[in-house]
């Protein structure tokens, strides 16, 4: 597969990639649907009348909508077509675009005059607790090494449900939040800044098709309402948790800001990279059982840029394949209840820890609470993050010549908001 704009094997956006984003550029200000290649954008508004196969001809009209929420309504055959078209338009050998000169003006925008939008309206979004690792390591740090996991972690996919609101692009700034912490054991809470603010390295996938409440979705089929993948950082503030989370779970800790990477990779993209599930002991519910891997080799890593300063320091790198509950169990899980889903709805899957320390996936691991500072480039060290930190985020896929890159997923930490109110 070779296609008509030239880039390196190293390109993030080959045409084995093609991933859905949302964007718009200075001269035109309308968000649109694009594809990333190479180092453009193509414009599916400009190209909509080309979709002339029996599963889009009748729905150009969703490639000329500002997000994805209706493309992803569509079946999953429409996403293969949709998927199959383009490549054969980006291909070296055919003349429909590259041969068109007033096209292809129209047609692509680079990437460097792009801003980049959320690529849905998020309705919903829930928060899985998946990594075996991470859930181990946060039950030895507050619990015991001999009750590291709460009874129910290896039956059912833990989750939350977070706030859609404040998920947003990346780039977006995040200020660290004010809560209730628990500064000294038995004394009083106090009001203030966070002091102990952190990432979370995650995936999360964007759900396509509707579902029918108190219909739940069967786990063999619950790829078919898998449209995507992003990188997500679940900012987290540590000691509002710690003091908010019982009996409920997380609250304030969590809905200040969840930033996701611009590009959507879509799950066939994917399927060259499909492993093997993380095993699992003991045999989960039958309504959990499904028969096929839906497990994938995703590189994770994770540096930390310091303000004022060209320098990052790679802080971790993970796996996408360390996770031990599969997006298809997320999924029916879900749904179980009877709960609905909806085109558009995020499912992030929880930190992603491996077995060595360095790739932990959160400075509440990889400073083991506090007690084993991280040293930077610079000469600094971290416990948790400083006003000013820059979180870079970024996966990518080895494929035989080729990488299907997530893009990144930035945001730098600010300064707490001044309150009026408090002194």
């Amino acid at each position: 597969m070779k296609c008509f704009l030239k880039y390196s094997k190293h390109c993030d956006y080959p045409i084995q990639n093609l991933p859905y984003g949302v964007f718009s550029t200075d001269k035109d200000p309308t968000h649109r649907i694009g594809v990333a290649i190479a180092d453009s954008i193509l414009d599916l508004r400009e190209i909509s009348h080309l979709f002339t196969g029996p599963e889009l001809q009748s729905h150009q009209h969703v490639f000329k909508k500002e997000t994805l929420n209706d493309f992803m309504a569509l079946s999953p055959k429409a996403w293969k077509e949709a998927r199959e078209t383009i490549q054969t338009l980006l291909s070296d050998g055919n003349p429909t675009i590259q041969k068109n000169p007033e096209l292809m003006s129209r047609a692509f925008t680079s990437q460097s005059d792009a801003t980049m939008h959320l690529p849905a309206h998020i309705g919903d979004y829930t928060d899985f607790y998946s990594s075996l690792h991470h859930a181990t390591n946060v039950g030895i740090m507050f619990r015991s090494k001999e009750n590291a996991l709460m009874p129910n972690w290896k039956s059912l996919p833990v989750g939350y449900h977070g706030r859609a609101s404040s998920v947003v692009i990346s780039g977006t700034p995040i200020h660290r939040p004010h809560g209730q912490t628990l500064p000294v054991e038995g004394a009083p809470p106090v009001f203030g800044p966070s002091r102990l603010m952190d990432f979370e390295l995650e995936m999360g996938f964007f759900v396509g098709g509707a579902t029918q409440l108190g219909e739940p979705v069967d786990v063999e089929k619950a790829h078919e309402h898998i449209f995507g993948f992003v990188i997500v950082n679940d900012w987290s503030a540590r000691d509002i948790q710690k003091w908010e989370y019982v009996p409920l779970g997380p609250f304030l800790a969590k809905n200040l800001g969840t930033t996701i990477s611009p590009w959507v990779v879509t799950t066939l993209a994917l399927e060259p990279f499909i492993t093997d599930n993380f095993p699992q002991d003991p045999q989960p519910l039958p309504y959990l059982r499904h028969s096929d891997n839906f497990n994938f080799d995703i590189n994770l890593q994770v540096d930390i840029a310091q303000q004022g300063s060209n320098v990052s320091t790679t802080v971790c790198r993970s796996n996408y394949k360390y996770l031990y509950w599969t997006a298809k169990q997320q999924l029916a899980h879900h749904t179980i209840s009877g709960c609905n889903l909806n085109p558009g709805d995020l499912m992030a899957s929880g930190t992603i820890s491996g077995e060595s320390s360095d790739s932990f996936g959160s400075l509440l691991e990889l400073s083991w609470k506090g007690t084993k500072p991280l040293n930077l480039l610079d000469g600094s060290q971290r416990k948790f993050l400083q006003d000013g930190d820059t979180v870079i985020m970024k996966a990518v896929c080895e494929g035989d010549s080729y990488s299907i890159g997530f893009g990144t997923c930035v945001g730098t930490l600010l300064p707490a908001k001044k309150l009026a109110w408090l002194s």
